[in-house]
């Protein structure tokens, strides 16, 4: 890894209006060369890599491979505050890892920006609140093989991974990202061969799109010949993190496994640089539709203002807001969590105000294995036999 300067003030964050490094004026909204490079990342590129060429900074391979992962690295790029020092230093239980495209997103000065929060660890995750365990999902429960969580009847998890492109510190999975966990596809293969009641299989991780091309195809065409898988998914945030890894070579292998949707993991409107949205608008141009699931956090993006920017950039890059899920109780998160009421105050301040596609459902994910539960305002003010009173957006009252 180059040596490092420290940066002096904060670069503000690029629009998905800004026009690209070395785009010209007419280019196609989603080339399919090299991804550009817009002036944040540029800036961060050239400062704490100045010898790596435009070529190699957008090669998904060196991103990963130049990931920040220690406390020394990190504090080359960036003024930590005193509990970040201390929370890096003791080595909290889910790893540290950032790739140098998301690290250049990271205000470099103040350690309550939302996304640096995401990435840099706070010392309360080094503490156990009430109600917070290791697997509070009861995933471990729910796996008839290792690798597989067979919850609903006809959906099945397939874990294709342990690994990361960059760790969000409120993972629901912190128990096993970065170390040897995932299925054994000869296995998991099997299993849902002997399920016939299993049509749809969504395979996550870890992330499944920082697997080798080549490893991740074997997976999808293993589970394609199965005749009664109906649909795949993927979850992935690696458009958000990792935009250079949505390659031409990936959308066009992926097409092949239709229908086939994938799952984005967005957190914040500042995730949606023209990175982003040009490996967004890569994967909805290979007819693969999008579906967003977010994460409700405090300080981060617990306000309707946040969350309605967020929700109108994923729309605008073909992408279709999906859940909002309250924070998972995992250890150390309890700084992450709001109340349940504020995820429904969200969605009221959303619904009626904008437009239906840009309304998330709100869920909570049953700690002990219960499922995804919606949870939303109650519009409906009275029922009888013959008439129901309802409240709308504006809270006036109708008959129906």
């Amino acid at each position: 890894m180059n040596s490092r300067s420290s940066i002096s003030k904060s670069v503000p964050l690029s629009s998905s209006k800004e026009r690209m490094i070395g785009q010209p004026d007419d280019a196609d909204p989603f080339p399919q060369r090299s991804l550009p490079v817009s002036k944040r990342p540029e800036s961060f590129r050239k400062k704490f890599f100045p010898t790596t060429p435009l070529k190699l900074w957008n090669d998904w391979l060196w991103q990963i491979e130049n990931r920040f992962t220690s406390f020394e690295q990190i504090s080359r790029i960036l003024t930590l505050s005193p509990d970040e020092e201390k929370a890096l230093k003791e080595a909290p239980n889910l790893s540290v890892a950032i790739t140098p495209y998301y690290a250049s997103l990271l205000d470099p000065i103040d350690p309550m920006q939302p996304l640096r929060r995401t990435m840099i660890p706070a010392t309360t995750e080094l503490l156990k609140a009430p109600g917070e365990s290791e697997d509070p999902l009861c995933e471990v429960n729910q796996s008839p093989i290792e690798g597989l969580v067979h919850r609903y009847p006809d959906r099945i998890l397939f874990l294709s991974t342990s690994f990361c492109s960059a760790y969000c510190r409120y993972c629901t999975r912190s128990r096993m990202v970065g170390h040897p966990h995932h299925a054994q596809l000869e296995k998991a293969v099997q299993y849902i061969k002997e399920h016939k009641e299993i049509r749809d299989v969504l395979i996550s991780g870890g992330d499944p799109l920082t697997l080798p091309g080549e490893s991740l195809e074997h997976i999808l065409s293993q589970l394609r010949n199965i005749k009664h898988v109906e649909i795949i998914r993927i979850g992935t945030k690696v458009p958000m993190v990792l935009p250079q890894r949505i390659t031409k070579s990936l959308t066009d292998m992926l097409q092949k496994y239709h229908p086939l949707m994938v799952s984005i993991h967005a957190t914040h409107p500042d995730e949606l640089t023209p990175e982003a949205v040009c490996a967004l608008k890569r994967l909805a141009y290979a007819a693969i539709p999008l579906g967003s699931q977010t994460v409700l956090l405090s300080g981060i993006n617990d306000s309707v203002e946040t969350m309605k920017s967020l929700m109108h950039e994923l729309l605008k890059a073909h992408c279709r807001p999906y859940y909002l899920y309250q924070a998972d109780p995992i250890i150390g998160s309890s700084h992450f969590r709001t109340s349940v009421d504020k995820g429904i105050e969200i969605i009221e301040g959303l619904r009626g105000h904008t437009s239906g596609y840009a309304v998330p459902t709100f869920v909570i994910d049953a700690p002990g294995g219960g499922g995804k539960i919606p949870v939303g305002p109650d519009y409906v003010v009275e029922k009888t036999p013959n008439e129901i009173v309802l409240r709308n957006f504006q809270g006036k009252t109708f008959i129906y």
